[in-house]
């Protein structure tokens, strides 16, 4: 049976392309830095995010937590979101990793204040920790984007404290194309930049880590520290290639469909739909129905063949991603409007 998935662009299936391309990879032992195929998916991610080096890693949470170790010493302080994924999504990780501390600051819908930014970094002060870095998101996880000036304002602040930035770009590629702006006009403004490989572009797995190539090579180290010292992983490197080459390029695609899905989810009696919100693929909405209905929906959207996660603070997510057509999202609609009556 075929599932309609909406849980996230993490559930993406691999393309027969990248099928057929991890089946024919060339391969060697990356440790050693001699598999081909990783050294070019690296140098094509250097290359396309405007850095001097690349490092691929099994995962977006080791990216994250590796860019943070290269810039961070213990006890010292980093800025963040109150709502980014490194905070909330990691499992407490750079206290665990860096020995870091993480000043969470609350902004308006996720998007960077810098003004904010600047206030809260610390003073020479014997009692306080030392601000050492800034990291931002581009797309947040809320759906959003940050705009590009607010980016550069961040990075200005940062630069004139002698302090790092590194970007969680997940979603960087959402993030551009929702900008139409080339990803480098979002990457010069960080000093590391993490991409996944495996949400909306489709790769089965993987991550890559960017920056300068000094920073890369001490995340080289600490990628083996962490046990992410692969061996013949050129067959995962294989699809990540297409991912940056190819499936980067057909992102407004999933962005139009998220926009179409919200349109045709407020048309609904009692759904309330913050259209303002879908920037990318992600669709946030509220449903005004008993709550013990509204805990049953993912169960029997399931029993329809459609997957769905539960509430999470009192809203739906549902995300577009390459499974996801227009066809199925008239599917999904109908479905979910018989079902909340």
């Amino acid at each position: 049976m075929r599932y309609i998935d909406l849980r996230s662009d993490t559930v993406t299936q691999p393309t027969q392309e990248m099928r057929d391309a991890m089946y024919a990879a060339a391969v060697g032992d990356d440790v050693y830095q001699d598999d081909p195929t990783v050294n070019e998916l690296e140098a094509l991610a250097a290359e396309m995010l405007g850095k001097e080096a690349a490092l691929f890693v099994p995962s977006g949470t080791m990216g994250n937590q590796i860019g943070v170790m290269c810039h961070t010493s213990r006890g010292d302080e980093v800025i963040v979101s109150a709502d980014c994924h490194i905070l909330m999504h990691e499992v407490g990780a750079v206290a665990v990793l860096s020995g870091a501390n993480l000043r969470p600051l609350s902004f308006q819908n996720g998007v960077y204040d810098p003004a904010m930014i600047e206030k809260a970094i610390r003073p020479e002060d014997i009692h306080e920790p030392k601000t050492v870095l800034i990291c931002m998101e581009n797309a947040l996880a809320n759906g959003r984007v940050v705009p590009v000036e607010i980016m550069e304002e961040v990075s200005a602040i940062a630069e004139k404290n002698g302090i790092a930035v590194h970007l969680d770009g997940a979603r960087i590629f959402n993030a551009a194309a929702a900008l139409d702006v080339d990803v480098k006009e979002i990457t010069k403004y960080c000093d590391t930049v993490s991409c996944c490989l495996s949400k909306g572009l489709c790769a089965p797995v993987g991550s890559v880590l960017a920056g300068d190539a000094r920073t890369i090579a001490k995340a080289r180290k600490y990628r083996k520290m962490l046990g992410g010292g692969m061996r013949q992983c050129g067959i995962l490197a294989a699809a990540g290639i297409i991912s940056l080459k190819e499936m980067s390029k057909r992102l407004k695609e999933d962005h139009d469909n998220a926009r179409y899905m919200a349109k045709k989810l407020s048309e609904l009696k009692g759904v309330e739909v913050d259209l303002d919100s879908v920037q990318i693929n992600m669709v946030f909405f509220k449903v005004a129905r008993p709550d013990e209905l509204l805990e049953s929906l993912p169960e029997k959207m399931l029993e329809k063949g459609i997957k769905i996660n539960g509430m999470e603070l009192g809203e739906f997510r549902f995300v577009t991603s390459n499974d996801v057509s227009s066809e199925d999202i008239d599917h999904v609609i109908s479905v979910f409007a018989d079902l909340i009556g």
